[in-house]
C-alpha cells in the first residue's frame, strides 16, 4: 500500500483462490483474502524486506513493516511455494480467484454468487 516493499513474482502463478479460513480473516481484518501461489524460486524482493511472524504451527505470514499490508503466507508443508496476496499486486485484476477455499468456516453473511468452485477445506482436501 505504501510502496516501501516491492516484489516480483515472475511466471508460474497457480492456486488462485479466495481463502475464508479464520486465520486469514483475523490477519487481514476482512471476510476473506484472495491469494495466488508461485514457486518460491520465482519470488524476488525488489525493494525493502517484509516483517514475518509465525501464525500457526506450520505457517508464517509476512507484511510490510511500514504500513502493515499483508503480503505473503509460507507453509512448512509446501516448502517450494509461497502464497502472495493478490491485491498487493499493482494489477490484481490479472490474477482473479479461480476457487474459494475453507468455505466450511466462512462468515455466515458472505453470500458467494460467482460460480467458482468451493472447497470446504483446502483444495487438496476437497
Amino acid at each position: 500500500m505504501c510502496g516501501a516493499i516491492r516484489y516480483e513474482a515472475g511466471a508460474g502463478a497457480f492456486h488462485q483462490s479466495a481463502c475464508h479460513c479464520s486465520l486469514c480473516r483475523r490477519a487481514s481484518g476482512a471476510p476473506f483474502v484472495a491469494w495466488f501461489s508461485v514457486p518460491r524460486a520465482n519470488l524476488r524482493w525488489l525493494q525493502g524486506q517484509p516483517a514475518t511472524y509465525v501464525s500457526s504451527e506450520h505457517g508464517k505470514r509476512s507484511f510490510c513493516p511500514r504500513c502493515g499490508t499483508q503480503l505473503m503466507f509460507e507453509d512448512d508443508r509446501y516448502a517450494n511455494e509461497v502464497d502472495l496476496t493478490t491485491c498487493s499486486l499493482d494489477e490484481p485484476g490479472q490474477l482473479p480467484p479461480q476457487s474459494h477455499i475453507y468455505t466450511a468456516t466462512q462468515v455466515a453473511w458472505v453470500q458467494l454468487a460467482d460460480g467458482l468452485p468451493r472447497y470446504a477445506g483446502s483444495r487438496d482436501a476437497g
